[in-house]
């Protein structure tokens, strides 16, 4: 609760300045330019709406770097016809390590397209890292293809690298386009999914944004970035190595390499988030993609914080050392463990006359209740700050997915965390998946 607070206030100060910001700060962006690191694998069937999306937003100085990871279907025939691409025999240095480059392309209709054509590295982060090898500007922002971008995104999630030059990566919101009316690679029209699961992940989403990221970013604790959407500065990213190809969850796991390598070289150093929506994503839509999500979300989790673990006994680390990582591993990592036990404690020790059935009841009570107040309260800071869902029967829908998603959903994705973990513990490895999109985003 303490870090809803904190994430509440954060929203309003945010809110308040937005304003004085962009009319004192509509030209200072051109003192930094980005390069947009577009990562593809098989997205024959969006890509070109997604790339000439990307070649409208509304930001003075940027080059779009589009990276086709081995593609078996025709992305790159694609890409190669409609923006008339040619080799371009640029000098190649591979700072970061990516699987072999085979050609750059540049496009001679558009000036500050180029793509990438590297050998398939069986990893979002592989393909990442060849982008950021060919990147020009000074600050690099990786998008997933198919994400909806907003025209402004880029002028907003720069805002923290032109107020506070010690920042090194920032983070925006994330919503879910499920629902939502896309036209030429933009919202047209916001909207709420039919479909169960989504709307559930869109309350979800709103719980784990507006609370969870924000409330971390005023201690310069944020662990996580998200995939979908993300701004770094690119000589500290570089430093840092670039993306880990064998990380399952490669945002989180850079982030966390990113903090340990600012304390170690004792620097200030800023990681931050910015409550807007910059981006909108795609949600699965039925249990056998949801639970391939959930799994490799914990897997990645533990993954990541294994792989930094000297976070953890840094006397130097601060909000991270002493605060977030120790949240993290108690009610994120180890959560499905506590949740799935406790309820079983709990059903046990009814049964077995340990506890009656009405202070059973109440337990189970206490446990849900926190949950919808959670949902609830992230609903009501949406409403408040960014009036996303105006129409009553969009809130008040909200507001039942905010109840009912703790009778059946809440234990089943406790569930497939538990067995991410297991996936974890196993050791397995992973490999680029696919969704199975919602007609709103796709071509």
């Amino acid at each position: 609760l303490l870090q809803n607070i904190i994430a509440a206030h954060g929203i309003r100060k945010y809110l308040q300045t937005a304003d004085q910001y962009e009319a004192e700060n509509v030209f200072s962006a051109l003192d930094i330019p980005i390069s947009v690191v577009v990562p593809a694998y098989n997205e024959s069937a969006s890509i070109i709406t997604s790339v000439k999306a990307m070649l409208q937003l509304e930001y003075p100085q940027y080059e779009l770097i589009v990276v086709n990871d081995g593609s078996s279907d025709d992305t790159l025939e694609k890409l190669i016809d409609e923006f008339r691409l040619q080799e371009f025999p640029e000098a190649y240095r591979a700072r970061v390590d990516c699987a072999p480059v085979r050609k750059v392309y540049r496009s001679t209709r558009v000036s500050n397209l180029r793509v990438v054509d590297k050998e398939n590295g069986g990893s979002k982060a592989d393909a990442s890292n060849a982008g950021i090898n060919v990147c020009r500007y000074p600050l690099v922002c990786v998008v997933d293809a198919d994400s909806v971008l907003q025209p402004d995104s880029l002028r907003r999630v720069v805002r923290p690298f032109l107020e506070d030059p010690t920042t090194v990566a920032v983070g925006g919101t994330v919503r879910i386009a499920n629902g939502c009316t896309v036209k030429q690679g933009f919202l047209e029209k916001i909207g709420l999914p039919r479909n169960f699961l989504a709307l559930v992940q869109v309350v979800e989403y709103l719980r784990a944004f507006l609370f969870g990221r924000m409330g971390w970013s005023p201690i310069n604790g944020l662990l996580i970035i998200s995939g979908a959407f993300g701004l770094f500065h690119k000589e500290t990213m570089v430093e840092a190595g670039g993306y880990n190809p064998k990380a399952v969850g490669e945002d989180m796991e850079l982030i966390l390499r990113l903090h340990r390598l600012m304390k170690k070289k004792g620097k200030p150093y800023r990681i931050k988030f910015v409550p807007d929506p910059v981006c909108w994503t795609d949600a699965p839509e039925n249990l056998r993609d949801l639970k391939s999500q959930r799994v490799r979300w914990q897997h990645g989790l533990g993954q990541a914080i294994a792989l930094n673990k000297e976070l953890l006994s840094n006397p130097r680390g601060g909000a991270v050392t002493w605060v977030a990582l120790p949240f993290y591993v108690i009610f994120e990592l180890f959560g499905p463990i506590i949740e799935v036990a406790g309820y079983v404690f709990i059903i046990v020790s009814a049964l077995m006359g340990w506890l009656s059935f009405p202070e059973a009841a109440i337990f189970l009570a206490l446990a849900i209740g926190l949950g919808v107040l959670l949902s609830t309260s992230a609903i009501m800071l949406e409403e408040l700050s960014f009036h996303m869902y105006p129409r009553f029967k969009q809130l008040a829908l909200l507001y039942f997915i905010a109840i009912i998603e703790n009778f059946g959903f809440r234990q089943l994705t406790a569930i497939w965390r538990f067995q991410g973990l297991l996936r974890w513990f196993g050791g397995r490895e992973h490999k680029w998946e696919t969704l199975t999109r919602s007609a709103s985003v796709s071509d």
